[in-house]
């Protein structure tokens, strides 16, 4: 079994696991000749199912195992975030599975580059001293004084377990109906700004009344196939709401759809087409889900990706988020994380 890649996208990388982190502590990750597949099933809240295309993220990649060139592996998500953290500022990091002390571990190799002023006639340094360099200012003077490069190699080690096949077979992405009503979302910074405050203030108006202060407020989050999107709370104190208008519901792709194009014709989205209006003060031809307001919180922290993301409403029911890290989803490998 082996596995090694160097990392391309340090930043993307980071920004990935630090999002998928705060919705769970644990991953399965599927690594095969293609993609990379990460997948965080919570005993309660929402579950991840994020691919990336290798592209992505890694180049020189090597995969091999007996599984046809499948490695299946438990990742400690926050370790692993903790690591890419630190390659930030990396000249070059590289990723592989080994073993340290009989244990499977991800060995995560970062390569820095730091600068050191040469010393003047003086023996003095123009810049910051370094301590490392103080015999050879004794013995030799540079006159030139410049700037000399040191190399850097730091190892993280991110422990890990190897799953065999049949741990892993029974895990599969749930299945949903088609979705009554897709919509890209506004920037989710914006929208986790107004969720957050929404909650925070039916958080307050539980404290000053008798009722338990502990339960989470449910948001009530609402959309339309004519660019509408509303959230909303209400409490015994307090009813508010925000509407979004102007945004946009993509087209479905024939080839992913059931029928082709008479399956769109027939297509539930279709049908809420024909309702509601584009201002939003219609009541029909809305889709509506109920979400635990702490746990759309953690959700929205996919906003680190900067990625377009399409919400698929399934009326009282399921929301699917598509959150892809490159805008041109037509692309022969999109990389997408799906949250649920």
């Amino acid at each position: 079994m082996r596995f090694k890649a160097s990392i391309q996208n340090i930043n993307t990388f980071n920004k990935f696991t630090a999002s998928i982190a705060s919705l769970g502590a644990v991953a399965w990750v599927r690594l095969d000749e293609n993609e990379i597949r990460f997948t965080i099933i919570p005993e309660q809240g929402t579950q991840v199912w994020a691919v990336l295309a290798k592209d992505t993220i890694f180049e020189q990649y090597t995969i091999q195992s007996a599984n046809n060139d499948v490695i299946n592996l438990e990742v400690p998500v926050v370790q692993l975030q903790r690591a890419l953290k630190s390659a930030l500022n990396a000249t070059s990091a590289n990723i592989r599975l080994t073993k340290k002390d009989s244990l499977p571990v991800l060995c995560l190799t970062i390569n820095t580059v730091s600068y050191r002023t040469g010393v003047d006639a003086f023996g003095a340094s123009s810049a910051r001293q370094d301590p490392d360099a103080m015999d050879d200012r004794a013995s030799s003077v540079d006159f030139n004084s410049s700037s000399r490069e040191r190399e850097t190699i730091v190892t993280q080690d991110i422990p890990v377990r190897v799953l065999s096949q049949s741990n892993v077979d029974g895990i599969h992405e749930p299945r949903c109906r088609e979705p009554d009503v897709h919509i890209q979302l506004p920037p989710l910074i914006q929208l986790k700004s107004i969720s957050d405050r929404f909650t925070k203030l039916a958080l307050a108006s539980k404290s000053g009344t008798s009722g338990n202060s502990n339960s989470t407020p449910r948001l009530e989050l609402s959309a339309n196939m004519h660019g509408c999107l509303r959230l909303s709370i209400r409490t015994d104190a307090m009813n508010i709401s925000t509407l979004w208008t102007g945004l946009q519901n993509p087209d479905l792709d024939p080839a992913q759809v059931e029928g082709g194009e008479e399956g769109i014709r027939h297509h539930a989205s279709t049908r809420m087409r024909e309702l509601g209006s584009a201002d939003g003060k219609s009541e029909e031809g809305w889709a509506t889900v109920r979400i635990d307001g702490r746990d759309w919180g953690k959700v929205m922290s996919v906003g680190r990706l900067s990625g377009r993301v399409i919400a698929c409403f399934c009326d009282d029911h399921a929301l699917i988020l598509y959150v892809f890290l490159s805008n041109n989803e037509d692309s022969d490998d999109p990389s997408v994380l799906t949250v649920s």
